[in-house]
């Protein structure tokens, strides 16, 4: 159960969780802690003011980023706040277990009520220190978020198979080991106190001591508050609403705001979550134990490479011993290909163990943590946390998908030695394959008929000449670099056709394909040239986007399930040129913060696009827009998007910049400069927007004008 002592701690304080209560987000946050991160927001931003202009109709009121503005650190939509936009801003901190936090503009009046109790200030606001998402608090302050007991009972449980011995709660300097507990007076004493505080005689000879073990269990085991709703707080849940995915009272559904949603008993949805957990875990139980047997072969492959080394090595210097002193010089470089071979194949392979160990400890972590909560008792506690959990079990279980239980290093050494030269010839002593006396096979001929090119790909095609009487064990294939410069090698096997993808547009390749046998290669086919398109078609990729981006339109359309930001890539990689594409906004809810851009393959997809160092991209809402890299925001400029709008990106590989337009017009200065390597287009939205990409468009006109200028 160590690996799941993470699930169980405070992101702010980093110790286990006091009074645990559930953000809307999912997360959860001691009271104490919620209290104490609570920032105190504008008149014009409270619920109140939000209602009486009509604005606002939920419980907790999100920021938007143009309101978060007010209180960022680089006026760019995102950072801490600590107050009024008048106030300086406060930094922020980070807790012990390195989340960043945000403290109060000034500290909180001294009171003695309870975190719960205590009058929470007018406008409060707070943040959650894992997602970041911010919202304003109601009338009922933290009140309003449900209490988490199921967590309290499972930290309850860790911490009592971890615990200490109990000390004596009545001793005055140094507490000693307490050896017996009073049950009706709920004490632990160690002899002397019981002897001198607790003698058995008169009305305490009645009562019953027990060993302190015995009676930490029964602290344990006291009965449970019943879980009260926290909109009538004197009414216990007795439904579940199917809409909302939470427990409701009788009073809620009769005059509250899930009078006409869909519910269900609470016991039936209790039982059906938690047979849903339970069928998720099999399945990632599976992959555990999948993982536990590739950790196994891992190391036993360390073993085999090991012994292969040791092998090879008493092989190679035995033949080199053989050929005297001249032969020495040589055996020393040899030696030093193998040892690199060796390494090489060591480090890949450990690496593979170490990244899979950790990723089966935080699986093993999550397993045990949500096999404790299933043990809970607490429908309703239970049904507050089951979605998340479920979810956070099929996301990891995918984690675990095809190529991450495969070897990515063999343990043979594809190396051979022939000692067959004359003496005259140990200079040029190589390895070398053995060859055979038969013939080489026939130059191939290219099938100009069936080689073509499409967007950046180019698919050739060769046979062997009709009367060729040697055959060939496989073919190389070359192209060179689109510029003239050196062929390389792009396909090495046995099929006469091959497609190759990611190259160049616009630009010029030359290819030629040889055949090889044992005996050696044939000569070059004559070479073919080839023409990439001038510009992209492509779509959008299902491939590699997040599960809850929702495809349409010959993946073309695209928008989400989530209320979250989620990244969706397109199919086209660019390296080189000039390219520009266009995004129309089909629907555009709520004033959301949509994020057009460029990315490299493996960009973060759960995250807006430009929080890591792997995107670079514009988030725009209705009323102006930011540019954002490795969650660095900049250039914040007027002017948004509503239904409609046109959304153009133009990446300048030549000049290496990134521009981007919103209806033809150029919204800002140069995005980014110095822009290298290989990206993809990239998109990020939520639930509330929907795009559509338009592609195969000429650069600008005033753009191609400006850059001849230049």
């Amino acid at each position: 159960m160590e690996e799941m002592e993470e699930e169980l701690k405070c992101p702010v304080c980093g110790s286990f969780y006091r009074e645990p209560i559930i953000l809307p987000c999912s997360h959860n946050l001691c009271q104490a802690c919620a209290r104490n991160i609570l920032v105190q927001t504008p008149e014009s931003e409270s619920p109140q003011s939000r209602r009486a202009s009509g604005s606002g109709v939920s419980d907790y009121d999100y920021l938007d980023l143009d309101k978060m503005s007010l209180y960022s650190e680089a006026d760019s939509g995102y950072g801490s706040y600590g107050g009024f936009a008048s106030a300086p801003t406060t930094p922020c901190q980070k807790s012990p277990n390195g989340v960043r936090v945000f403290p109060p503009a000034m500290p909180p009046p001294p009171t003695h009520l309870s975190p719960a109790l205590a009058p929470v200030p007018r406008n409060s606001c707070i943040t959650c220190p894992q997602c970041h998402r911010s919202l304003i608090l109601d009338d009922r302050g933290l009140r309003g978020f449900p209490k988490n007991r199921v967590l309290e009972g499972v930290i309850d449980r860790y911490q009592q198979s971890k615990a200490a011995a109990l000390k004596c709660q009545l001793c005055e300097k140094a507490p000693k080991e307490a050896t017996v507990m009073c049950e009706q007076c709920d004490v632990f004493y160690c002899d002397p106190c019981r002897l001198r505080c607790h003698p058995p005689r008169g009305p305490l000879a009645k009562h019953r001591l027990v060993p302190p073990a015995q009676g930490r269990v029964s602290r344990r085991l006291s009965p449970r508050k019943v879980s009260t709703c926290t909109d009538h707080e004197l009414e216990n849940h007795s439904m579940y609403c199917v809409q909302c995915k939470m427990p409701v009272c009788y009073q809620c559904l009769e005059e509250g705001k899930h009078s006409s949603h869909e519910v269900k008993a609470l016991g039936a949805m209790w039982k059906l979550h938690k047979n849903q957990l339970s069928q998720a875990l099999n399945g990632l139980s599976d992959r555990a134990k999948e993982a536990k047997e590739f950790l196994v072969q891992l190391r036993t492959m360390v073993q085999q490479i090991q012994e292969n080394s040791v092998e090879f090595e008493a092989c190679l210097v035995a033949q080199c011993d053989a050929l005297i002193d001249a032969l020495n010089r040589r055996k020393a470089q040899l030696l030093a290909r193998v040892n690199k071979e060796h390494e090489h194949k060591l480090k890949v392979v450990r690496d593979q163990i170490s990244h899979c160990t950790v990723k089966l400890r935080q699986t093993t972590g999550l397993m045990e943590y949500c096999l404790e909560v299933i043990k809970e008792n607490d429908p309703s506690g239970f049904l507050q946390i089951s979605d998340a959990l479920i979810r956070r079990v099929h996301l990891t279980e995918d984690q675990w998908g095809k190529g991450t239980l495969t070897p990515r290093m063999t343990t043979d050494f594809d190396l051979s030695l022939d000692n067959s030269p004359l003496l005259q010839s140990i200079h040029q002593l190589d390895f070398v394959q053995v060859k055979a006396s038969s013939p080489v096979p026939a130059t191939p001929i290219l099938q100009l008929e069936e080689c073509c090119t499409h967007n950046n790909s180019a698919t050739l095609s060769w046979k062997q000449p009709p009367l060729s009487t040697v055959a060939a064990e496989g073919y190389i294939l070359e192209l060179d670099d689109g510029s003239g410069g050196q062929f390389r090698e792009v396909y090495v096997g046995k099929e006469t056709m091959c497609t190759v993808d990611g190259l160049h547009f616009n630009s010029t390749y030359n290819a030629r394909v040889k055949a090889f046998n044992k005996t050696g290669v044939s000569p070059y086919s004559k070479t073919l040239v080839l023409q990439t398109s001038e510009v992209a078609w492509f779509a959008f990729d299902p491939g590699s986007a997040h599960s809850d981006i929702i495809f349409s339109n010959d993946n073309l359309t695209v928008t989400c399930s989530s209320y979250d930001d989620r990244v969706v890539l397109g199919k086209t990689g660019f390296s080189k040129g000039v390219h520009y594409w266009e995004l129309t906004i089909d629907r555009y809810d709520n004033h959301p913060d949509p994020a057009f851009g460029v990315a490299r393959i493996d960009v973060m997809k759960d995250v807006m696009l430009g929080k890591d160092d792997k995107a670079w991209a514009m988030y725009v809402d209705n009323n102006r827009s930011w540019f954002m890299h490795s969650n660095s925001h900049t250039n914040r400029t007027e002017g948004g998007i509503t239904k409609g709008a046109t959304i153009g990106v133009l990446l300048d590989l030549n000049r290496k910049t990134l521009t981007f337009f919103i209806n033809n017009e150029q919204q800002g200065p140069i995005a980014f400069e110095n822009v290298e390597g290989l990206f993809f287009p990239a998109v990020s939205l939520n639930r509330n927007v929907q795009v559509t990409l338009h592609t195969g468009l000429p650069v600008p006109d005033f753009y191609s004008s400006r850059a001849s200028i230049a």
